[in-house]
């Protein structure tokens, strides 16, 4: 590398070079995971010296914690925009679902990466990722909540276990997938997952007066129906 390409990339302005920097990180951690990745690699794609990189990052971990929340942020930020235009405590529950599961499936060597490096570490409970992690979450249990209060769904639902229920359960389901032995639709899942989990979080009590409701219904229609016979018989009779 010439000392000409070094002094024109030194003099990037701090934002722009930081981007430049984690795009690469990004790359290169997704090509070849985080232990067999090398800074001086990730300073090769972008033409500086590995020193470069230690200017605004401490090591390779920090690097690698840096490349992963921006993705959190840039995956999960519009989340409660995009569940406003959502009608139906049900209809957000599935869509939280599938969501999460289409991040499994189209960022699989990121996924791997927040498996493997950030949450197997025992300081991930105290990590910035955590808390992120904790926030992206709370949205599902917003919805049931907000299910409750509406009457879609029972109440004093134990709402950390149906977030866990969720999120355990795609994370699972995707593990064959991550790992390339399984193919994985988040479609399908989602509307799988949404039907069993939803019926057993559904407020019976609704469910109970819509079957009444009905039955009055069918009721009233049956009577109608016979009543206008009646009449239909005694003017023929005339």
């Amino acid at each position: 590398m010439s000392a000409r390409t070094v002094k024109r990339a030194a003099r990037l302005p701090r934002a722009q070079r930081i981007e430049e920097i984690l795009d690469a990180a990004r790359e290169v951690f997704c090509e070849r995971g985080y232990e067999d990745t090398a800074v001086a690699e990730i300073a090769a794609r972008i033409g500086v010296v590995e020193g470069t990189i230690f200017k605004y990052f401490e090591n390779k971990r920090e690097l690698l914690l840096k490349v992963l929340g921006n993705w959190y942020d840039e995956l999960f930020g519009d989340y409660s925009q995009d569940l406003r235009g959502i009608n139906g405590a049900k209809n957000r529950f599935r869509y939280l679902i599938w969501r999460h599961l289409s991040a499994l499936h189209d960022y699989p060597a990121l996924c791997r990466l927040i498996f493997s490096e950030v949450r197997s570490r025992p300081d991930y409970l105290q990590s910035e990722l955590h808390a992120m992690n904790r926030s992206y979450t709370s949205l599902l249990i917003e919805v049931v909540e907000e299910g409750a209060r509406n009457g879609e769904f029972r109440n004093n639902l134990p709402l950390p276990l149906i977030r866990d229920l969720v999120y355990g359960c795609a994370e699972h389901h995707a593990w064959r997938f991550l790992y390339g032995t399984q193919q994985l639709d988040p479609e399908c899942i989602a509307d799988q997952m949404t039907a069993v989990l939803c019926d057993g979080i559904a407020d019976q009590r609704t469910n109970e007066t819509l079957t009444q409701q009905a039955e009055r219904l069918a009721t009233i229609a049956d009577r109608l129906e016979k009543s206008v016979d009646r009449k239909t018989r005694v003017r023929t009779r005339r």
